[in-house]
């Protein structure tokens, strides 16, 4: 093979590389897969919960799925998006992480949406530990539909925007340990203070249902109906 032809063929090789960069590059995609990382959901769900409309939400997950991140199933009319296998979770997970480490912007960022108080947390060997003891209440404060797809044994489901009107469903002389989906998810961060507030003792798990998952620990799905 001849120089130039080796110099093609390891372009090409390199711009496929690109493309799988390329499909991250977007805000709202990265969000997407945040939301896939907690289980499968339909188009519908997907642009409410990531405030888009149909088309942008179409658009953005037919880029995920040639770059081979997303996975679809049909039932009837409805399309069903999931991510295509752990490892995307695990890119995405890194990406956060490396992100933060680099990007100057990013803390800032971080701090400004989740809140500089976050309260005491907790990590996963620790929580472990206390749900072994038997002196925690745990707490799942992500919506119903990623609940029912997989959540931390033995936790109560409670979503964050039902959690001041049913705060009399969780035992008032137990800690309470708040999660949701990750290391940067607010509906945690929103449920301690509410909880601190009404004067209950309450903590995060300092990451979430993400990080819990690609751990290899022990997942729950369960159907409230």
């Amino acid at each position: 093979m001849s120089a130039n032809s080796k110099s093609g063929t390891k372009a090409r090789l390199y711009d496929a590389f690109a493309a799988s960069g390329k499909a991250l590059a977007s805000g709202k995609r990265l969000e997407l897969l945040d939301l896939l990382a907690q289980g499968e959901r339909t188009v519908d769900a997907l642009a409410k919960a990531a405030g888009l409309n149909l088309t942008t939400a179409s658009a953005h997950l037919q880029t995920l799925k040639q770059a081979g991140f997303v996975a679809t199933r049909r039932e009837g009319v409805r399309i069903h998006y999931r991510l295509a296998s752990d490892d995307v979770a695990q890119l995405f997970a890194l990406l956060r992480k490396v992100a933060e480490k680099h990007q100057a912007t990013v803390p800032p960022a971080r701090d400004a949406y989740l809140g500089e108080d976050g309260g005491a947390e907790l990590t996963r060997e620790e929580l472990q530990a206390r749900v072994e003891a038997g002196d925690v209440v745990v707490l799942d404060v992500r919506p119903v539909e990623e609940y029912r797809a997989g959540h931390i044994p033995g936790a109560i489901s409670i979503p964050v925007e039902e959690l001041a009107n049913r705060i009399n469903e969780l035992p008032e002389d137990t800690e309470i340990v708040v999660y949701c989906r990750g290391e940067y998810c607010v509906l945690a961060y929103d449920a301690v203070r509410l909880l601190t507030d009404r004067g209950r003792r309450a903590v995060r798990l300092n990451d979430g249902m993400l990080e819990w998952r690609l751990s290899a620990l022990p997942v729950d799905a369960a159907d409230l109906t």
